[in-house]
């Protein structure tokens, strides 16, 4: 990489978020050890850490490589450790690590001067005895290749030494997962392999600047701790094998670069630091093209940054892709949140919309949706897909009706009439199963014609949190939301049928949907609260727990909800669950009612969906409010903001999955989480202006 920022920077160079800067890491070091990047590679692989470069969770790494299954996602480098060797021979750490013994190694963070992302990528500085360093970390598109970059932009010439650390893993396996026992390393046509004897592939390394060295030295490092891993309740200590130290001399005008990929050496060699480092720049300042004049800057680009997370290809499923390329499509899909979902069929049609409509990606949202079509079972979508794995589990009462919502936005946005007409029999075959009746005993219930869902063991709906047996919220029954995208979903066919000139197969559709309507509003107006019960002819009896599932009756395309009582179900919902971050997820004063997201993985289930803010549902508000109010835009503005707050916080240049339920309002869950960015993006894109 030249000494001077790549030309192609001037295209984002407004795209800028300061999270440090000079002495605040040294006075503030929760700042920089509670903060994570993240950088992504369109595959679903990724590198993330903490800002400190001291490992928190067992999914910090500088590669996790996207791998066939069914591999998954797979840790390949772990860290780097990092020091400066200054001529007198003394030498200065750029990053640390917290171990079993000893402690916390924390870098000296009065040598971390500031921390910033530019066009979403991180950006470190360190000054050290006058010498100030920058740091980079760039993953090119679509490969499983890591590139850290480092320049000396003040002071005198220094040696960098680099000693990678390894435990080729799954990204979700824990971290005292043994060490294989024959991890090696060896020198071929200029760059190194490391080895051990599994499936997994090699990792080449390959150092770049002048007069380059390494000197082998394999040892297995002492055990370090992961403290997310503890306070979440998981295996929190386990060791890494390093093969030994490169070390390259650093200059003004000698930047040095460590790559290290699980790609072919051609791929690897393909690109140096400075050409990935631009193409990669060059595709978000095209990302930022392509999105509305009102996403061009400022927060609006750092969201259209951050939702380019989240749109991948799948290249585990490799016979979807194969199906697809021979009909000349592509294959698409949504990771639901980084790091450890993987892609969810509810998550990836609520996020449609705002992660590629509203950015200008009308043509993958449309392999998108031509995907999960061939995915369809028995009148349903997948609920996800585990890591790893080729066959998606189908376990949802509502993500195959958040796909009609898809497909409305996606027609919408691109008029492609002709996906609606190739998608049109597989909806009309949806509506006739769940009509029947499919599986988990989602289906029609003759006597009312609203929707019901349960099976004993499952979670159906969006509120699905499980711990061994234990279903936290079963809400079985006629849940509110299922029945108001019920509604939604007979509105949409019916006017689709009609538009394609098929009144005769309109006209059932449009005596269900007739029915639907009535039912809805006889059944689940509850005249005690002035809002809407959550579950009817539920397990045990009308559940009238005040929850967030009721703005569905009035924020979607079609509301089933009457007019009249429009106002006090918005009224209820804002005085008891709306925050500055989303809606609670249950109303303070309930029983199950939880203020905090925190702890073991049982007691954060048993907080998932009983208090827990959920930053997704900040959009669904917006369109109620709006529907309700459509002059107060300045309102529904100042919640976009206050949502979109996060992003200097938590995952930095990202939204978080959930937040405590009450002030400070905690980040919590994912880093990064899909829809959380989708609907701030979406609802910061509506109210501009």
């Amino acid at each position: 990489m030249s000494a001077s920022a790549p030309s192609s920077l001037r295209a984002t160079d407004g795209v800028v978020r300061r999270i440090i800067g000079p002495g605040t890491a040294a006075s503030h070091p929760d700042a920089v050890v509670g903060r994570e990047w993240l950088v992504t590679n369109g595959l679903g692989g990724y590198a993330s850490g903490t800002i400190a470069g001291v490992a928190t969770r067992r999914y910090h790494g500088l590669l996790i490589a996207a791998l066939p299954n069914p591999l998954g996602r797979t840790l390949m480098l772990n860290r780097v450790a990092e020091r400066m060797i200054l001529p007198d021979g003394s030498s200065a750490a750029l990053g640390g690590q917290e171990r079993v013994e000893g402690g916390l190694e924390l870098p000296p963070l009065e040598h971390l001067r500031s921390f910033r992302l530019e066009a979403g990528l991180p950006v470190w500085e360190y000054l050290i005895e006058g010498r100030l360093l920058e740091k980079r970390v760039v993953l090119p598109a679509r490969q499983n290749t890591v590139y850290l970059s480092y320049r000396l932009l003040e002071g005198d010439a220094v040696q960098l030494e680099l000693r990678p650390g390894v435990h080729f893993r799954s990204h979700d396996a824990p971290v005292n997962l043994p060490l294989h026992d024959s991890y090696a390393i060896s020198a071929v046509d200029g760059h190194y392999v490391i080895h051990a004897s599994d499936e997994r592939p090699d990792l080449r390394l390959r150092l770049a600047g002048r007069n380059p060295g390494f000197t082998a030295n394999p040892e297995r490092l002492p055990e370090l701790l992961y403290r997310v891993e503890a306070h979440r309740g998981y295996d929190s200590t386990g060791g890494l094998w390093a093969p030994g130290a490169f070390i390259v001399d650093l200059a003004s005008d000698a930047p040095a670069t460590l790559a290290a990929s699980t790609e072919s050496v051609d791929v690897m060699l393909a690109l140096d630091a400075d050409g990935a480092h631009r193409s990669e720049l060059e595709r978000r300042r095209r990302l930022l093209t392509a999105a509305p004049p009102a996403a061009r800057s400022g927060i609006g680009a750092e969201l259209v940054l951050a939702a380019d997370q989240f749109v991948i290809v799948p290249v585990g499923r490799t016979a979807e892709m194969a199906r697809a390329h021979a009909s000349g499509d592509e294959v698409r899909t949504v990771i639901a949140g980084y790091h450890w979902f993987t892609d969810w069929g509810r998550d990836t049609m609520i996020s449609l919309e705002g992660l590629t409509l509203t950015t200008g990606r009308h043509a993958e949202a449309g392999f998108i949706l031509r995907t999960f079509a061939h995915y369809v079972r028995d009148g349903l979508i997948p609920n996800m897909f585990p890591e790893g794995e080729r066959e998606g589990l189908y376990h949802t009462a509502d993500a195959t009706l958040w796909f009609f919502h898809a497909i409305d936005r996606y027609v919408d946005a691109t008029a492609d009439r002709w996906t609606l007409r190739l998608l049109l029999p597989t909806l009309f075959d949806i509506v006739r199963r769940h009509i029947e009746g499919t599986d988990f005993g989602i289906g029609v219930d003759p006597a009312d014609g609203l929707l019901r869902q349960g099976a004993a063991g499952y979670q159906l709906t969006w509120m699905d949190a499980k711990v061994g047996d234990w279903v936290v919220t079963p809400r079985r029954g006629k849940a509110v939301e299922i029945n108001a995208l019920w509604y939604n979903a007979l509105c949409l066919l019916e006017r689709w049928l009609s538009e394609e000139r098929d009144a005769a197969a309109a006209a059932p559709v449009s005596r269900e949907r007739e029915r639907v309507r009535e039912s809805f509003n006889r059944r689940f107006w509850n005249p005690a609260t002035g809002c809407l019960y959550d579950v009817v002819d539920g397990e045990h009896g009308d559940d009238p727990s005040c929850r967030p599932n009721q703005v569905f009756a009035i924020s979607l395309p079609n509301p089933v909800l009457d007019r009249e009582r429009w106002d006090p179900v918005l009224n209820v919902v804002r005085d008891r669950l709306l925050t500055p971050f989303g809606l609670r997820s249950l109303a303070p004063g309930h029983p199950e009612y939880k203020p905090r997201y925190y702890g073991d993985l049982r007691a954060r289930d048993a907080a998932y969906h009983q208090g827990t803010v959920w930053g997704w549902l900040m959009g669904p508000w917006i369109d109620a409010w709006l529907k309700a109010h459509p002059d107060d835009r300045s309102v529904a503005r100042g919640l976009v903001e206050g949502l979109a707050a996060d992003l200097g916080e938590f995952g930095v240049g990202s939204i978080a999955e959930v937040f405590d339920a009450e002030s400070p309002y905690t980040s919590r869950g994912c880093i990064a989480q899909a829809w959380s960015v989708a609907e701030a993006l979406r609802c910061w894109v509506r109210t501009a202006g």
